[in-house]
């Protein structure tokens, strides 16, 4: 279920910030970019989210993990997906962090 909410944020993001902004007003636009850039940030969720989908890789990720804790600090930072590009920035920085 998540990955689908991911998957249709990236693809109907990405349709909507375009249509916006090919049919918009100035005003407009500068939301219609807003939204691409909230859209793209699903992109690296999207990845992540597919990589849990084997067998007993979600399990693997979530042991030792205080699952409840985790819901209640999580609630509140889900808003962050808002910030464009946030999360595409946090993933590279993951990434290049993982390769030194």
């Amino acid at each position: 279920m998540i990955l689908a909410e991911f998957l249709l944020g990236v693809v109907g993001g990405l349709a909507l910030g375009l249509y916006v902004i090919l049919l918009g007003a100035a005003g407009q636009v500068i939301f219609g970019a807003w939204v691409l850039g909230v859209a793209v940030n699903y992109a690296p969720l999207s990845v992540h989210a597919l990589r849990l989908v084997a067998p007993g890789a979600l399990e693997r990720e979530l042991a030792g993990v205080d699952v409840r804790a985790q819901l209640r600090r999580y609630t509140t930072r889900q808003f962050a997906v808002l910030v464009p590009l946030l999360f595409v920035v946090l993933d590279l920085r993951q990434r290049w962090k993982d390769r030194t």
